[in-house]
């Protein structure tokens, strides 16, 4: 296949194959006479991999490893599983992050709410905190 059937099959751009290919993440393509990239199907499939693994939230530094484990003839299943914690962790972190902002924006959506039902002409209190946000960490700063 050429680099066009591959993307379109993969559904990445030709500019990502081509980046994956300067990362090491797959191996430099077979070239025709005419200089064409030509890939085979064990290539397509570790692109699909390397999408898959992404979509998981995995770097390209963490994906560099799973292939790496993949095309071993070790046993890797316990550094696998010592990614994969890792990664639960992480996304357990950036769920809390997201949980805490909701709880300061229904915070913010309820003083709006109440300033609108006092007085259409009121200073907005979303407004007024983040201003004094930005100006205590401008002084932290």
């Amino acid at each position: 296949m050429q680099i066009g059937q591959v993307a379109e099959s993969t559904g990445l751009s030709i500019d990502t194959i081509r980046f994956y290919e300067k990362q090491g993440l797959i191996p430099l393509p077979q070239r025709t006479r005419g200089r064409y990239r030509t890939y085979d199907e064990r290539d397509v499939e570790k692109l699909r991999f390397i999408c898959r693994a992404q979509g998981l939230g995995f770097t390209l530094q963490e994906i560099r490893e799973l292939l790496l484990i993949e095309g071993s003839e070790g046993d890797g299943c316990s550094h696998v599983r010592d990614l994969v914690a890792a990664k639960i962790g992480q996304v357990r972190e950036k769920i809390a992050g997201l949980r805490r902002i909701e709880t300061r924006l229904s915070r913010a959506q309820k003083q709006c709410n109440a300033a609108l039902l006092n007085s259409c002409k009121a200073d907005c209190p979303v407004i007024q905190e983040l201003e004094s946000c930005g100006k205590t960490q401008m002084r932290k700063g």
